[in-house]
């Protein structure tokens, strides 16, 4: 037990951002007007709790297109996919939906751009993460994926004077900074956009943390456990000597992470729903927290339209 009342402050901003709010509303605006079935390639966000809630709405999961029948309305995630899943979706005459967040978008058009032009391109970031590999695959030409400042010293690349990087938009931005400043000691001519592709979602969530840390003993990450925004936020928590956990709901909690932690903070990726926090809140209070405020920080505005298709 812990020997005074347990104090939580909650991170500001934190939870869902504008490409998140704007996916889930895809999936749900296209259920009133199309009704079921709909079917989503992959999970629209990384959470479990916000697929599961679609699913009763309806919405119809699925992992290849091969499992779509031809002609149904389709919805790419909000990590966005490759050219030959959407070269794929059109043989099928699938009616595509694309939920991928502009973001992303963003990122495509600058590595299709790069490509164009003969560069030689490099993807800072996690292999096998649905955005990575979406965008990888838009990309025609010669195409590395980094995720360490390790890799950068043994990479192996045609033309060192024609090299262009893109990033992740959901990296740490202190280890992204790192990996792009290596690329620039070993290869000072590559082209890239300094630290803006990381999403400003991700940037003033680790910012809030940062701020945070001073004030707490311990930082609990609500978010799924294949968020890799979520697992950055755990990350940065850890760089700032807290103890962090990253929790998909309050089942997760240990009581025995609070025997000596008596201010706790709590953040929450951008695909978790803010519903979730207050259950942990909850789950909290049975452990002795009595004192829950919020930091100070400006509330985010930015939305993003829905797809023409799609608007009322």
């Amino acid at each position: 037990m812990v020997d005074e009342p347990m104090q939580v402050i909650l991170a500001q901003p934190r939870g869902f951002c504008a490409g998140v709010v704007r996916a889930i509303k895809i999936v749900e605006q296209a259920l009133k007007i199309y009704g079921t079935p709909i079917y989503v390639l992959h999970e629209i966000v990384h959470n479990r709790h916000v697929v599961e809630n679609l699913k009763n709405q309806g919405a119809l999961f699925i992992e290849a297109l091969n499992d779509v029948p031809a002609g149904a309305v389709t919805i790419f995630s909000a990590h966005g996919v490759s050219t030959a899943v959407v070269e794929n979706a059109r043989k099928r005459n699938l009616k595509i939906i694309d939920a991928t967040c502009p973001l992303v978008t963003k990122v495509h058009l600058q590595a299709q751009q790069y490509s164009r032009q003969g560069f030689e391109i490099i993807i800072i970031g996690h292999p096998g993460h649905p955005e990575v590999e979406g965008t990888r695959g838009r990309i025609e030409g010669p195409v590395h994926v980094l995720s360490s400042s390790g890799e950068v010293a043994v990479l192996e690349v045609e033309n060192p004077g024609r090299l262009a990087y893109v990033t992740q938009t959901t990296l740490s931005i202190d280890d992204t900074r790192e990996m792009i400043n290596a690329l620039k000691k070993r290869f000072p001519a590559i082209r890239g956009p300094e630290l803006s592709d990381i999403c400003y979602a991700t940037q003033s969530r680790q910012n809030a943390v940062h701020r945070l840390a001073n004030n707490i003993d311990l930082l609990l990450v609500v978010g799924a456990h294949n968020s890799s925004n979520s697992n950055r936020l755990r990350e940065v928590g850890e760089q700032s000597g807290l103890s962090a956990h990253l929790i998909e709901n309050p089942d997760d909690l240990d009581r025995s992470w609070f025997s000596e932690k008596t201010r706790v903070g709590i953040t929450a990726g951008t695909s978790a729903p803010e519903a979730m926090v207050r259950k942990v809140l909850r789950r909290l209070r049975t452990y002795g927290a009595r004192r829950v405020t919020e930091m100070e920080g400006e509330r985010e505005t930015m939305q993003f339209r829905l797809p023409e298709s799609l608007s009322p």
